[in-house]
């Protein structure tokens, strides 16, 4: 099965912090994917920027020896390979002075779309912010794009935003959150409301509780002085995974458009119930026998910054009052999986009697590995001597569906592409990310107040057991992470 390609607009796409771990891992294959398939036009311009001095030849390089590192086995031929990187250009750039701003000006082209991807730290949004504007190169075409974390809390989050507007229109900021681009998850939309099988259902009469999990295998690695500031909280329940409950829980929006899609998914947020301090469990990973623990990764060893957390979460609306949503994120956990279980209520009498074997309907969407979606509903078990039910999995995974040869684009190949099209759909708004803080900062603060302190958990594990009983005490159980 061949995926149909829309080229974009021509375009000037400049990379800041274009020599970082981000850009060769991600952004830079990302952009080779979309040259590769045809999407991006003869007349597309990538510059990488950074304080290193280098010259465009020598970032070339830097950039083809990224894909062999990154891509492996897929890493581009040295024919095609040689004609991506004829578009590539790079200027050495001091965010913070005057140096190289001119000659980057001077190398944009006017009548076509300029995008500004800031793979910098947030400290470094607002003087790119100020260099574009003092040296002109800010257009009604112009994009910029700002990876997270969009603040540390409501207070940051309020005065980034604010920073950023002094330069740019909302519709010119573009606030990346890979997980929306993933495949599986805008498929959430198109099942929800392409199908009528599933509407009726999507609500606190027919759904028993949603449980979102994103476990992880690995540790904090060399993100630890990062992560022991932030935590499984902030650096995952407070993004990722409130998109990924927005989706689930949001009403259908009247078109699919960028501001009416994001309105539904604010109203979600809003409408979420202060989470009880009994209703969140925190862990950290110990030490293995061969992996070292959350604090000797993070050389803090009187870190209580959690590596693991799970909530139960309720929303006050008309669809979804009475359900709980249980989130889960950790590290050094058993696999690694990301997936939304929505588990549906029983039916209220069965006909085949009390001792009937019986599990509840389930439908499961696979983010990674693996992506597809499982339904899992009860049939007869074959043979003769009566009726016997039996739970089966109606499975659909995405490289059997469409196709094995077919390549299912990464995150940032298509989010990358959304910004030069000018679609915000799967962006996160100002007014949004702020919501999401201010639910989060409570929660936080009260393990500040009380000195809150994580719970240990084995590597390769599930989590901390008080997780398991977070969800027992509704006479519920996780899905087996696995």
């Amino acid at each position: 099965m061949v995926a149909r390609v829309i080229p974009v607009d021509p375009f000037d796409l400049v990379v800041f912090g274009a020599t970082g771990d981000l850009a060769r891992r991600k952004i830079l294959p990302a952009l080779w994917q979309r040259f590769a398939e045809g999407q991006m036009p003869p007349e597309a311009r990538i510059i990488g920027a950074a304080r290193t001095e280098q010259s465009a030849a020598d970032f070339r390089q830097m950039v083809s020896e990224a894909f062999d590192e990154f891509m492996g086995d897929k890493a581009p031929e040295p024919a095609a390979r040689a004609d991506f990187l004829e578009r590539l250009d790079y200027v050495a750039v001091e965010a913070t002075g005057d140096e190289g701003w001119a000659e980057l000006a001077s190398k944009l082209r006017d009548g076509v779309v300029r995008a500004f991807y800031f793979s910098v730290g947030p400290s470094l949004f607002g003087p790119l912010a100020a260099g574009l504007g003092k040296y002109g190169m800010v257009t009604p075409e112009t994009r910029i794009v700002v990876e997270k974390p969009f603040g540390n809390d409501l207070e940051t989050a309020r005065a980034l935003n604010q920073t950023l507007a002094a330069h740019f229109t909302e519709t010119q900021i573009y606030r990346i959150d890979h997980y929306l681009g993933k495949e599986t998850v805008q498929n959430l939309m198109a099942v929800r409301f392409g199908n009528i099988l599933f509407e009726p259902l999507w609500n606190a009469r027919f759904v028993d509780h949603v449980q979102i999990t994103v476990a992880e295998t690995v540790g904090v690695g060399g993100r630890g002085p990062y992560y022991d500031k932030s935590g499984a909280m902030r650096d995952m329940v407070q993004n990722h995974l409130m998109q990924l409950l927005c989706l689930i829980a949001m009403e259908p929006p009247h078109k699919f458009e960028p501001d009416a899609v994001r309105d539904e998914k604010l109203k979600v947020i809003h409408a979420l119930d202060p989470v009880e301090p009994q209703h969140v469990v925190r862990g950290q990973y110990a030490g293995g026998a061969a992996t070292p623990s959350y604090r000797d990764e993070v050389e803090n060893p009187a870190s209580t910054t959690e590596s693991y957390i799970a909530l139960k979460v309720g929303i006050s609306s008309w669809r979804w009052k009475g359900t709980p949503f249980y989130l889960r994120t950790g590290k050094r956990l058993r696999s690694r999986a990301s997936e939304i279980a929505v588990i549906f209520r029983d039916p209220p009498h069965s006909i085949f009697g009390e001792d009937a074997p019986w599990k509840a309907n389930m439908l499961v969407i696979r983010l990674q590995p693996d992506e597809g979606m499982t339904l899992k509903v009860m049939i007869k078990e074959p043979g003769p001597g009566g009726m016997r039910l039996k739970d089966v999995a109606l499975d659909m995974s995405f490289a059997e569906a469409l196709g094995d040869d077919m390549h299912i684009p990464d995150a940032y190949e298509r989010l990358i592409m959304d910004v030069i099209r000018g679609n915000q759909t799967l962006f996160m708004r100002g007014d949004e990310v702020e919501a999401a803080w201010a639910w989060t900062d409570p929660i936080i603060a009260h393990w500040q107040k009380f000195a809150d302190r994580p719970f240990a958990y084995d590597p390769g594990s599930s989590g901390p057991d008080e997780a398991l009983k977070l969800i027992h005490l509704d006479q519920r159980s996780w899905r087996e992470i696995r």
